[in-house]
C-alpha cells in the first residue's frame, strides 16, 4: 500500500477567529461543541515564524473543542492581527466545515432561532453520486462558511463503492 504510513484519519481542523470568546459562545452555545482544553498563549519569534508561519512579533491564544463524534477543532485568535480578510470558498485557502445532522430542517430552524445567517433553505440532491443528501450553507458569526448535511438513507455512490467516505452514521467504518 502506498500513502502516509500509519494514517488513521483527520485528528483536528484548525481555524482562526477574530474573538475567541465569541467563537466559543457560538461553538458551544449554538452548535453544542465541548471545550476540551485552553492552550493559553503562544508567542516568540520561532513559534510564530517557523511553526505558525506568521510575523515574529505576533501572539495568539488557542483552545481545542470537540464537535459531536467526529471532529476536533483547534481555534486560534491572533492578538496582533495581520489581516481581517477571510477567504471565500473559491479563494485559495478558502474552506468550509460540514456538520452532519439527523434532521436538517430542525437544525436549520435552530440556527435561525439563534440569528445565524443561512444561505436559504435546505437543498435536496436527487441525482448523481450525492443523491439522497440534503445540504444548507450558513455562516459562523466571524464569517466562516459552514454547511449542514444529512443523508439518513445514504448517498447514491455508496451502493457500488468499494471505498466509502467516513460518516458519523458509521464512525468505525
Amino acid at each position: 500500500m502506498t500513502g502516509l504510513p500509519g494514517l488513521r484519519g483527520v485528528e483536528h481542523v484548525g481555524l482562526t477567529v477574530p474573538d475567541l470568546e465569541a467563537a466559543e459562545a457560538f461553538l458551544c452555545g449554538v452548535l453544542g461543541a465541548e471545550l476540551v482544553f485552553d492552550g493559553g498563549e503562544i508567542s516568540g519569534a520561532d513559534a510564530m515564524t517557523r511553526i505558525l508561519g506568521t510575523h515574529a512579533a505576533n501572539r495568539c491564544r488557542y483552545r481545542f473543542y470537540r464537535l459531536g463524534t467526529g471532529l476536533n477543532l483547534e481555534v486560534f485568535e491572533y492578538l496582533d492581527v495581520e489581516s481581517d480578510a477571510h477567504p471565500g470558498n473559491a479563494a485559495r485557502g478558502g474552506h468550509h466545515i460540514a456538520l452532519y445532522v439527523d434532521d436538517i430542517s430542525a437544525a436549520a430552524a435552530h440556527l435561525k432561532a439563534h440569528d445565524v445567517e443561512l444561505s436559504g433553505s435546505p437543498e435536496h440532491v436527487d441525482r448523481g453520486p450525492a443523491a439522497g443528501s440534503d445540504w444548507l450553507y450558513f455562516k459562523a458569526p466571524w464569517g466562516l462558511q459552514m454547511e449542514l448535511v444529512s443523508f439518513p438513507h445514504g448517498k447514491a455512490y455508496e451502493m457500488e463503492a468499494n471505498v466509502k467516505l467516513w460518516s458519523p452514521l458509521r464512525p468505525a467504518d
